[in-house]
This record gives structure tokens, sequence and C-alpha cells, in this order.
């Protein structure tokens, strides 16, 4: 007979031997679980952990692209590149840390104690300087300091300095476009980075004649504008003579081909050094923490031509009385009364004549520039034929041209506009507009009719100057009927030949041309802005020229002191165009 004791010893017995089964079946599992992980990882996934394996050995380097040139219309570079270099410096490899911050701070104008301390941050590669002249990197490289490394790079150079500063604009450190044509085609002409890969320890050091993996860098594409650098000079130093003569605040100036909008110069004084465009007038760097730096900068890079609008005064008339033969309220041969001012409702708004232009017709209204005539013009357009014209002369619209920061026209809503403000828009007061504006408009009136999209932009290339793209605007053929354009343009040359655009003569050639005195907020300042828009050969207009003299001292009407520069602008450059004397 069993007793108690013996069963339960057996019972144990089994227990454990039952349990030592289940913990071996459990280590089997688990054996061949590991196995078969072990076996998915390394056949399966061999390359997935191979690639992770080699990134973490691997050290990327950039190689920067070229970023594309920009040529003016005759080839000649005005944004290229010129070669530099990065200094950069790796913790885990740098042996004498202070010989090398000595070294490098020396070289490259640093300060010791801020190069050590960049030397001492546990990185796998920190930046000390870019953009690092030729001359002083191949110095560097030649001290041969073991975890400093010394890469090529691309910084962007301006061969002319401050030559059409406003318009073509610059790049950061970054080589991105800040302002100007830089910004609008930055997609185009930045280039794709390529890059060195080396092999490192696991130290992070890297493994002597192990092998590298390169891949190249893609230049960017170049432009081609419509920009010409000589006419761009002819029209900064005319700008330049004018301002000092008449101590004027600014001077604008835009160059253009009214027949497909392509503009040849475009200056705003004071123009700026595009080599550094961080300097500020005064000679002293800007700095990026002083609101007071930035508000100064901001003001210089601005572009006056196409950003900031004016009241253009009498180069307004072109608008107005190209709408009234259009429409057909006015003949050439219509007669006026000016006695020197017209009453409009309860006040007076005098002519620029004090004792009035007596008995006019309307050809006499325009080359006197008489403003009592375009009042009683835009009376007879009404309101709502006015603004359909102002609609249909696209002034109330963006000029779509190819530069950052086009304002646009600020003018009274239609339903605001009664009899006093109807008057004052007729000769091109109570109303703001752009430069490039007033010029696009014009253009479409005197050039048959078509609508243009002024521009600098002509075509893409490649590297290799194969021509890969141009550039296409868009156009419309009904502003102005063919037989209003050629009119306008015969009365326009009758403002230069008999009217108040004479200084606007240029021997042997047919000039036509309306000039402007508007005077600048408050009326009480006695602030003026004079102009003038002129444009050659007058029954074939292939050169449109505006001047704005900003706040000139003395003499400020348009006529006297804005003309002439017209004329010395034409007289350089039609023959330099190839336009022949007629």
């Amino acid at each position: 007979m069993l007793t108690a004791s013996g069963s339960r010893d057996r019972n144990l017995k089994t227990f454990q031997r039952q349990s030592a089964l289940f913990v071996m079946v459990i280590i089997v599992l688990c054996a061949v679980f590991l196995c078969g992980r072990l076996a998915y990882i390394m056949i399966n996934q061999a390359s997935h952990y191979g690639v992770l394996a080699k990134e973490l050995h691997e050290r990327e380097r950039a190689i920067k692209a070229k970023r594309g040139v920009i040529y003016d219309r005759c080839g000649n570079v005005i944004a290229g590149n010129v070669s530099v270099s990065t200094i950069s410096v790796i913790h885990s490899q740098i042996e004498d840390p202070q010989n090398v911050a000595e070294v490098l701070a020396k070289e490259l104008g640093l300060d010791v104690d801020e190069v050590r301390e960049r030397i001492d941050r546990v990185t796998s590669r920190e930046k000390i300087k870019s953009n690092v002249p030729k001359e002083i990197s191949d110095r560097i490289r030649e001290y041969n300091l073991s975890g400093v490394m010394v890469d090529e790079d691309y910084k962007r150079y301006y061969p002319y300095g401050t030559l059409a500063s406003h318009v073509i604009g610059f790049t950061g450190a970054d080589n991105q476009g800040i302002i100007g044509l830089e910004v609008t085609y930055d997609k185009y002409l930045q280039g794709r980075d390529g890059a060195i890969l080396t092999l490192t320890n696991a130290n992070g050091i890297e493994i002597e004649n192990a092998a590298e993996d390169r891949l190249e860098p893609v230049s960017g594409n170049s432009m081609i504008l419509s920009l010409d650098v000589n006419v761009q000079q002819y029209a900064e130093q005319a700008a330049q003579k004018v301002m000092e003569q008449k101590s004027a605040k600014a001077v604008s100036i835009i160059v253009m081909n009214p027949d497909n909008g392509e503009i040849y110069a475009m200056v705003s004084t004071p123009e700026f050094d595009l080599n550094k465009p961080f300097v500020l007038p005064s000679g002293k760097s800007a700095s990026s923490t002083d609101e007071k730096d930035m508000d100064e900068l901001n003001n210089m890079w601005r572009n006056p031509c196409i950003s900031d609008t004016y009241e253009p005064g009498s180069t307004f008339k072109i608008i107005t009385a190209a709408a009234a033969l259009e429409e057909g309220v006015v003949n050439l041969t219509d007669t006026f009364s000016c006695p020197g001012y017209i009453a409009v409702e309860d006040r007076k708004i005098r002519c620029h004549k004090v004792q009035g232009h007596g008995s006019e017709t309307f050809v006499q209204g325009i080359m006197n520039s008489c403003n009592p005539v375009f009042i009683t013009v835009g009376q007879r357009l009404g309101v709502d034929n006015f603004y359909r014209y102002l609609e249909q002369f696209e002034v109330l619209k963006k000029t779509g041209v190819d530069l950052p920061g086009e304002a646009a026209t600020i003018i009274h809503k239609k339903e605001n506009v009664g009899a006093v403000e109807l008057a004052t828009v007729s000769f091109g007061q109570s109303f703001q507009i752009t430069p490039l504006r007033l010029m696009a408009s014009a253009s479409a009136i005197v050039n048959g009719g078509r609508s243009i999209v002024p521009h600098f932009g002509v075509g893409i290339t490649d590297d290799t100057g194969t021509y890969i793209k141009k550039i296409e605007y868009d156009t419309n053929n009904n502003i102005v009927s063919e037989e209003v354009s050629k009119t306008m343009r015969s009365l326009l040359e009758a403002v230069v030949s008999e009217g108040t655009g004479k200084k606007a003569y240029v021997e042997g050639y047919h000039v036509a041309a309306k000039t402007g005195t508007s005077e600048k907020l408050p009326r009480s300042s006695n602030k003026y802005i004079a102009s003038c828009l002129g444009f050659a050969p007058a029954e074939n207009p292939k050169v449109m020229a505006l001047v704005l003299i900003d706040e000139p001292e003395g003499i400020y009407y348009g006529g006297t002191i804005a003309a002439p520069v017209i004329s010395e602008l034409l007289d350089c450059i039609l023959p330099y165009m190839g336009i022949e004397k007629d």
C-alpha cells in the first residue's frame, strides 16, 4: 500500500518533468524564431541594413552648383560667379584645437575665441566661414591642418557693380535670389548641388584611401535679358547729371521698346552696389537686429519705377486725348476757350498759364498742355465712359512686369467720382499710377493699339549656351483703333515741334513727347515731380523713354528740365540702335 508521502513525491517528480519539458519546448521555439528572424534579416533585409550601416559611416560634403549667368541683350555678363570656398572643421579629427583656431582666425579675420568655440562643438561638421576668396582658402590648404575642410563654392559676382541694381537684384549667402530678377527667375538660375560621400570609422574619423562616392552638381540655366548695358549706362549718366544739376531727391528713367515691351534700361537713382548690398549709403554695414538699418536697406533696395506711385500730371493727357478721340466726343478742329481757369462746381481750377491761352483748337490744347481744354474733354466723355477707357487702356491693372513688388494704380472708385474728381483726373491729378504703368498704356496708344507687357526676360539657355526656352508674353490688339493711334502720334510730334516739348527735339529725327508737372501732396509743400514721356521715330516708334525728376530745386517744369533729358537720351540711343536719321 502506497503512503500519502510517496504519492506526493511521484506527483512532484511528474510536475518537474513536465515543467522541464515545457521549458525545453519554449527554448526550442524561441531558437527557431530567432533563427528564422536572423535568416530573414540576413537574406531579405540585407540591402536595407547595408544602406543604414553605410549611412552611419558616411559623411556628406556638399558640392555647390554654379548659378546660371545673366546676360544682357548683347551677350554681356551682368551677373556671374566667382570661385570661393567654405571653411569648416570636423571636431573628431582636430588634433591641436588651439593651433587650428589661431590659424583660421588669422587667415579669415575672425576672433580666436569665436573660432575656438566652434571647433569645440561636438558636431559632425561645423562651418567656420563661407564665401572665402580663393587665395585665402589656398593658403589655408597649405597648412595641412587635420580636421579642417576646404570645400569649393561659388559666389555671385556683378561685374558692373551698381548698374541696374534695382532691376538685377542680388542673392544671399545660400545663393538664392533676394530681390529683382534674381528672385523672379530663381527657379531657372538655381542649379542642383552635388555631394562627396566619404567613409568614417566608429569615431567619426575619415578613413584614409577609402573610396569616395561623388554626385556631380548641375549648373543652373542662364538668362538672356532685353536690358542693354550701353543704354542703361546712357540713362544712368543722364539721371545722375540732372540729379546733380537740380539737386533733386531722386531721378527715375525707363527706356523701352513700345512695340513689344522689351525694357532696355530702368534707372532709379541713387543706385547701390550689388556686390555690397548690405552697405548703407552712409558706408555703414546694416545690422540685421537694428530696425532703423533694415528700414533704410528696404528703401535703398526699393524700385520706384514699379513699386512707387505718383500723380502723372500732364503726361496722362495722352490717355484722356486717346479716349476722347476713340469715343468721338472731340475733333481736332474743335475750339475751346481758356481764360486761365475753368469753373467746376464751386471752385476754379487753374491752367498752368495764369493769363490763359485764349481761343484754341484741340490740337493747340494738346501742344499747350491746357488744363481747361482737358477738363472740358473729360466732361464730354463723362464718368462712365472715362472709366471704361481706363479699363480698356489697362490703366487700372498691373503691367505684369517680371519684377517683384509692382504696385497697383490708386484711383477713386467710379461711384465716388463727381464733377471735380472727373476734372482733376482728366489732366492727371488726384490719383496715382506707377511710371511703368503709364508707359505701358501710352505704348499701346501709339503702337497701333496693341497692349504690351513690359519685361526684361527674353530667353533661357542651358550652361552650354543652347536655347531651351523663349519667354512669351500676352498681347491684346483692341486698345485703340489704328486711326486714333496714328492721330495721337501726330499730335504728340506737334508737342515737340510747336508745343511744350520743344526741348525734347533731336536733330535729324521726328520725336514725339508729352511733358508733365505734378505737385506733390500736401499741395502746400511746394514740391513737384517734373516729367517727360517721349518716343521716336514718331511715325513708327521703336524707342520710348520716360524721365521723372523728383523734387527739383528752382525751375520745376517738365518742359524745361525733363524734356532736355529725353533729347539727350534719344540722341545717344537712336544711332546706337541703328535707327537712321530722317
